[in-house]
């Protein structure tokens, strides 16, 4: 193929190559969610949020729906870090209010009973919903917007499982990992290995690059945290490697602070998500010019809007100019997000 015909390059993926392209590409960690009616119209067709995240076709529209609006550079897949448990047969239910309500894993048994032979069957709408988003891409014009899936990692996805829900501080779990060890690193084996089969799935369903989500990696010691956050993320990230090596790999290891640099070095990843409290500056000179840095806006400041988010996004966006980065934020959207703040930021981004 003539260099004329070539398609151009995707930016993210650019990006996530090593490449430093300005202006950033930018997505957003929730673009996609309770902030945009359209969203929510979708939302109030199905009786709960499973019933959305495995009908492939609500799914793949709410997947695009940001990108439609605001073209951002990169659609995540909508869907939910808990679909691994849900899949490996522990209960879940979404509760207005309450968020995420599972069965408390607390013994053997329970671990035993969970049926990780039973994961792809169940979660292929999920990888039906990938298809289906690749395809609305091309046929909508947006071939130039990459796709990632994700999955959250072992040890953010176990808190959850043992817990029964969410906390503020994940006791019972960090408690299992202290008192019986061995449990626990089965359990994030059971996990780890469920997580890797799903993103390899999402992967070969036409997903472009992955995440993996480890909201609660910051509750731990350095010691735990090398254990139950590192060792378990280059798991997957060595078996991603091996089945599908070209496809680049972001983790978000949220409040892992001084442990930064060696979250990145240990696990492998190609770009790392950077939460709020992070320092660009120090982040820089503490990590590799190769790896890529996504971050790092206060999702409040979206909220906000108007001089304050103008100076928190070029203040991000002068921070990272020069080295290859994803500008996003250091959490997720939360719902109260005007969406017209959005726009004004994509519009901040775009002209830097």
């Amino acid at each position: 193929m003539s260099e004329s015909l070539r398609p151009p390059a995707k930016r993210l993926l650019q990006v996530l190559a090593g490449e430093a392209v300005w202006p950033p590409p930018v997505w957003l960690m929730r673009q996609a969610g309770r902030y945009l009616p359209e969203y929510r119209a979708v939302r109030a067709r199905v009786r709960d949020f499973i019933a959305l995240a495995t009908t492939p076709d609500l799914a793949a529209e709410v997947t695009l729906q940001p990108i439609r609006r605001y073209r951002m550079d990169a659609a995540i897949l909508f869907s939910d870090i808990l679909m691994v448990p849900w899949a490996l047969g522990q209960g879940l239910a979404f509760r207005e209010g309450e968020g995420p309500v599972l069965p408390p894993l607390r013994d053997a048994a329970g671990i035993a009973a969970l049926q990780p032979d039973r994961l792809i069957g169940r979660l292929e709408p999920v990888f039906e919903t990938v298809r289906v988003a690749r395809r609305m891409l091309q046929s909508e014009g947006l071939g130039e917007t990459s796709l990632i899936g994700f999955a959250g990692a072992p040890f953010t996805v176990a808190c959850y499982m043992v817990e029964g829900g969410g906390s503020r501080d994940f006791a019972a779990t960090r408690l299992m990992a202290f008192n019986d060890p061995d449990l626990f690193a089965h359990l994030l084996d059971i996990v780890g290995a469920a997580t890797l089969a799903y993103l390899s799935a999402q992967i070969t369903a036409g997903a472009e690059a992955v995440m993996l989500f480890d909201s609660w990696a910051g509750l731990l010691s350095a010691s735990q945290f090398r254990v139950h956050v590192i060792r378990a993320t280059r798991t997957i990230v060595d078996g991603l490697r091996k089945a599908h090596p070209r496809v680049p790999v972001i983790g978000f290891p949220r409040l892992a602070g001084t442990l930064i640099a060696e979250y990145t070095e240990a696990t492998g990843v190609d770009a790392v998500g950077l939460d709020t409290g992070m320092d660009l500056a120090l982040v820089r000179s503490a990590l590799p010019s190769r790896v890529a840095l996504q971050g790092n806006l206060d999702p409040i400041a979206l909220v906000a809007g108007g001089s304050a988010l103008e100076q928190e996004a070029l203040s991000v966006l002068g921070a990272m100019r020069g080295r290859p980065c994803i500008f996003n934020l250091g959490h997720g959207i939360v719902p109260q997000t005007p969406p017209g703040h959005v726009g004004r930021l994509v519009e901040l981004v775009r002209a830097a």
